[in-house]
């Protein structure tokens, strides 16, 4: 089993779960945080520090959230590791209430 981040961290990206990730499996792009299905142990610790519930286990993800597994993998290899918190995006607030946010999801590999 590994963690999945999803749908709910576009355009949020609050790194309160990168704080507690006792293996640095966080992967950073311009708007979106993806978790490194390799690295990740499985501990859960950043499942309750989302602020918008965005991380699941990869069996027991929320319907229509299945294609995080392949996103996740996938810019995993291309984005850069997070070790540290960050402020999050100066709109993030505006972003946690938005629903069907997968075509805002910006995958340019530019450092965010």
């Amino acid at each position: 089993m590994t963690y999945v981040v999803t749908e709910p961290c576009i355009g949020c990206r609050y790194t309160d779960c990168v704080a507690v990730c006792p293996v640095d499996c966080f992967h950073e792009g311009p708007n979106f945080l993806v978790i490194d299905p390799e690295e990740c142990i499985d501990c859960a610790l950043c499942v309750t520090e989302c602020p918008v519930d965005a991380i699941h286990a990869d069996d027991r993800l929320p319907a229509g959230q299945e294609r995080f597994l392949e996103i996740n993998a996938r810019l995993s290899r291309q984005w850069p590791v997070i070790t540290e918190p960050k402020a999050p995006p100066p709109d993030a607030d505006a972003w946690v209430e938005v629903t069907d946010k997968l075509h805002a999801l910006q995958e340019d590999t530019s450092p965010p």
